[in-house]
């Protein structure tokens, strides 16, 4: 059996940032797996650094000056506070490669997103679409009743642990649907101004602690992140809605 190398610090920072490659991005979430306190920590950060994208992203749309500023001086803040952890760890290895790896971590720090976004999507959302498409089939026939929602129920059931709603999201309907991996929950969900939004959750099969990403389709927008063993899928048809923000907001309310 080939030996795997301990997990340091400068893993999960890198993980966090994106920069791991496949091989090693699986050897660090089964180390999270097995350590939920410290995965717990890393769903933390990345939930900051997704904060912090899109404050910057939205710049030219809303916000204010002050607080943009401000976000870029914390991203900045935390990105050196983890290089110079790092090079403590290493200034054993030399002048020239610490010298090296600062200046990669330092330059890469806003990259890890657009590398993210390259990659598929995972095939959960596609099921997350398709429950939705479901959903919204469902409410145009009187003789479907509509089911009540129980976030104690669906995890006594099928081990999926539902996010906080915001307060005034009402739930309308609540389905549980077959996929590859055993049940996920197709949630129905109405806005205050009416607007129609699904949460789907399912169990894909693997451990993984991943930030809110986005999917563009033809006929909905999908924002999708995991946490430990459970997947979220948040999709709706009118693309002014802030997914991701909402997202984020659901993300945090599970840890």
């Amino acid at each position: 059996m080939k030996a795997v190398d301990p997990i340091i610090d400068a893993d999960l920072d890198a993980y966090v940032d994106g920069e791991l490659d496949v091989a090693r991005r699986i050897q660090v979430e089964s180390y999270l797996s097995e350590n939920p306190a410290i995965a717990a920590k890393v769903m933390a950060d990345l939930s900051i650094k997704g904060e912090l994208r899109l404050a910057l992203a939205g710049e030219n749309a809303f916000g204010r000056i002050e607080t943009r500023d401000a976000a870029r001086r914390l991203e900045r803040g935390l990105s050196y506070g983890r290089i110079l952890h790092s090079v403590q760890r290493i200034a054993a290895v030399g002048i020239l490669v610490m010298a090296g790896w600062v200046a990669h971590t330092s330059f890469g720090a806003f990259t890890a997103t657009e590398v993210a976004a390259s990659v598929p999507a995972p095939p959960y959302v596609e099921d997350a679409v398709r429950a939705y498409q479901t959903a919204k089939l469902r409410e145009t026939m009187p003789s479907q009743p509509a089911a009540q929602y129980n976030a104690d129920d669906i995890r006594a059931a099928t081990a999926i642990a539902m996010p906080e709603l915001p307060k005034d999201w009402k739930v309308s309907d609540v389905q549980i649907f077959p996929s590859e991996f055993g049940p996920s929950v197709e949630m129905a969900i109405r806005e205050p101004d009416g607007k129609r939004l699904s949460l789907f959750a399912v169990r894909p099969g693997a451990f993984a602690v991943q930030p809110v990403s986005h999917l563009a389709l033809d006929n909905a927008e999908a924002a999708y992140w995991q946490i430990g063993e459970v997947a979220y899928a948040l999709i709706a048809s009118d693309k002014d809605l802030e997914l991701d923000r909402a997202a984020e907001g659901l993300a945090r309310s599970l840890y």
